[in-house]
């Protein structure tokens, strides 16, 4: 049962996700996205501000493939690279206002979701609920690491 029921929550997600990459796109004046460029780019969000080798890492790409693919999302206008302020030979790449605008609606719906968990259930099951969620993301997921846990350490 509880296999099952997470199984929906999380399909249900991604098929919000894929219906809003697959919509009718919005802005005239930057090129649209592939349906793997869109993966690269919620790895890259995902991430927070990596480099280039750290999102290679994560998307298991060489880092040459890594490359060519950030360089294309610059050349659409989705990404910006930035000196880093430590080390001046490394960058970091982070969306830009373009992809937010236009790709940032993909979270609209965990939004929407969470307001009605709070509509429906008690203050103490979304406590409770809360809590499960974060033991599950830090404790039962230590193979997948996303930019806040990045910073956190």
């Amino acid at each position: 049962m509880l296999e099952n029921s997470f199984s929906k929550v999380y399909t249900k997600f991604k098929m919000d996700l894929y219906s809003k990459v697959f919509k009718e796109f919005k802005d005239k004046d930057v090129e649209p996205l592939s349906a793997m460029e869109v993966i690269s780019m919620e790895i890259i969000v995902a991430l927070g501000s990596p480099t280039i080798n750290e999102f290679a890492t994560a998307a298991k790409l060489s880092p040459p493939n890594a490359a060519y693919k950030v360089n294309k999302l610059i050349q659409k206008g989705y990404i910006n690279k930035i000196q880093s302020t430590e080390d001046k030979r490394e960058y970091h790449i982070e969306a830009t206002e373009a992809y937010k605008k236009n790709y940032g609606v993909i979270y609209d719906y965990i939004a929407v979701v969470l307001s009605r968990v709070q509509e429906t259930f008690s203050p103490d099951d979304v406590k409770k609920l809360d809590e499960i969620l974060e033991t599950t993301a830090d404790e039962l997921m230590p193979e997948v690491e996303i930019g806040e846990e990045k910073k956190l350490k």
